[in-house]
């Protein structure tokens, strides 16, 4: 039989919606009736379309599934409290300890190496670049007295043991605090500088400076240009000035005083002659009033001629010459004096490092060799490590240098510091300051330990050997003021009757967590059991 092109149609919409065709005896189209493949499709196209909310769906189901079983086989800790029955109330004790009790302060303390300080060249002397030469040091070296910190322009900066820094350059006849400084440091290496109580620099300092190179290494500093050439100018004043006061000697030895022998002689004779001579006339019976007056006036000639005998040949210039003379001798002195002086060595303020408490430790470089030197060169700190670490006043109060401390390393052993100062806080600070100064370490344990943070613990009271002590909450006071103990005995465990005794106590040193006690009516011994609440 044929099938209309209607009926065809109507078979293949069936067939695509997963139908069975289903025709009347008429030929007339039925209602379709699905079949097992298109219910499962169907189902399919279903899920597909609606992913997303059968996913939560599900989740939603096992959540549900999950949270039963965990209700019937979970309690809260609310249900199991009150499901519980209350305990029997009884006494809280504690052991009666033995052993050695002090009373600690506790801080906190940085490891570091101490005192800190960013070291500065003064390159000002320096006539060209101060560029960085050599001998730069490496992170962790020791500087100690006569090391070099560092060279310069091919120049050295020795290390000196001072406070005050260089600031000027040392030479002689300057006088200050710092020459005293530089007189007292080079003593402290052996080299003599003079007597350090006196501020001036001489001779003995500028030779101290000679002697202080030539210790390091290297040559002393070169005197001001042209200082040479006036040394040898001055010497040759000095010659010649010495030749000028021996000629003005010699001119003054040779040179004839006063009158000869023979012309005093004579004088001498012309001066009896006339005497002789006016006597006679004197004697004369009848006188001459005339030749006596004559051989009066012959007498007082000769005398007068005699007493100035000589007296025009005078050595007066000639003395007078050697005096000019040494006169420009002692002034061609004062002047080679002068200029040697100004040629003896002097110390540049860039070529000395002046460090307090040596030996130092460089912690950081800054300067690099070939480099510029600009700004700070290094910094250098103390050689050896140092704690440093605040407490309240009122615990500071309570220490006092040389106490001894305790501090645990790295590898949780305790190693002992001793307090080297105890200072008030600065300003309105509260908290003191606190520095301690470790036993001697091994360089494996200070690697470990700079920088680091650690607990510090320093007694302040100890007792003198092991003693019994309890806890604050055991002691208790009796109607008579004395202090007690509440002792228990038996086990309850052990099905024993528990029953307790009163033991009065004299109390001792008295820590954070526990008191000393002593028995004074009663037993107590290391390990009763005492009554702390109840």
């Amino acid at each position: 039989m044929l099938r209309s092109r209607r009926d065809r149609s109507a078979e293949q919409h069936a067939e695509t919606a997963g139908l069975d065709l289903v025709l009347d005896d008429t030929g007339q189209e039925q209602e379709p009736i699905p079949t097992r493949s298109s219910v499962s499709a169907g189902v399919a196209a279903v899920f597909q379309r609606n992913k997303t909310l059968w996913i939560v769906v599900a989740a939603a189901a096992l959540s549900l599934v999950i949270g039963l079983l965990l209700g019937r086989f979970l309690v809260s800790p609310a249900d199991a409290a009150a499901d519980a029955e209350p305990p029997t109330p009884g006494l809280v004790t504690v052991p009666v300890e033995y052993g050695q009790l002090s009373n600690d302060v506790t801080i906190r303390g940085e490891v570091a190496y101490a005192d800190p300080v960013e070291v500065r060249i003064d390159t000002s002397s320096i006539s060209g670049p101060a560029v960085v030469t050599g001998q730069v040091p490496e992170e962790g070296t020791d500087l100690e007295p006569l090391s070099i910190a560092l060279e310069v322009a091919g120049r050295p900066v020795i290390v000196l043991p001072g406070e005050l820094p260089a600031y000027r350059t040392l030479q002689v006849g300057v006088s200050g605090p710092d020459v005293v400084q530089f007189k007292t440091a080079v003593r402290t290496i052996g080299i003599d500088a003079g007597d350090p109580a006196d501020p001036v620099f001489g001779v003995d300092a500028a030779n101290a400076v000679a002697a202080l190179y030539a210790e390091a290494g290297y040559s002393a500093p070169e005197s001001e240009e042209g200082a040479t050439e006036a040394v040898r100018a001055a010497q040759e004043s000095v010659r010649a000035a010495e030749q000028g006061l021996l000629t003005a000697q010699n001119e003054l030895a040779t040179t004839p005083v006063g009158a000869t022998l023979i012309e005093v002689r004579e004088a001498d004779n012309t001066v009896a002659s006339a005497r002789r001579e006016l006597a006679a006339a004197q004697d004369a019976d009848p006188q001459d009033p005339l030749q006596l007056g004559n051989l009066v006036d012959a007498l007082e000639l000769a005398e007068l001629r005699r007493q100035q005998l000589g007296s025009d040949r005078t050595d007066a210039p000639q003395r007078a010459a050697v005096d000019v003379a040494a006169t420009q001798l002692t002034q061609a002195q004062e002047e080679l004096t002068r200029t040697e002086q100004a040629a003896l060595p002097a110390l540049p303020a860039g070529e000395v490092l002046y460090l307090s408490e040596l030996p130092r430790r460089v912690d950081a470089v800054t300067a690099q060799r070939g480099s510029l030197l600009e700004g700070p060169a290094m910094t250098v700190s103390g050689a050896t490590l140092g704690l440093s670490g605040s407490a309240a006043e009122a615990d500071a109060r309570l220490l006092k240098v040389d106490d001894k401390a305790t501090f645990e390393l790295p590898d949780g052993t305790v190693h002992q510091a001793t307090i080297k100062a105890v200072a008030a806080g600065e300003g309105e600070s509260p908290r003191w300051t606190i520095e301690l100064q470790p036993d001697p370490l091994t360089p494996e344990q200070i690697q470990e330990l700079q920088g680091s943070n650690v607990r510090v613990s320093i007694a302040v009271g100890a007792t003198d050997g092991d003693v019994l002590s309890v806890p604050y909450a055991a002691l208790s006071a009796g109607p008579g003021g004395e202090t007690r103990v509440e002792v228990t005995e038996g086990d309850p465990r052990d099905g024993e009757e528990t029953t307790t005794r009163l033991v009065v106590v004299r109390s001792g040193l008295a820590t954070s967590g526990a008191v000393e006690v002593t028995p004074i009516e009663g037993d107590l011994t290391e390990g009763d059991l005492v009554v702390v609440g109840k």
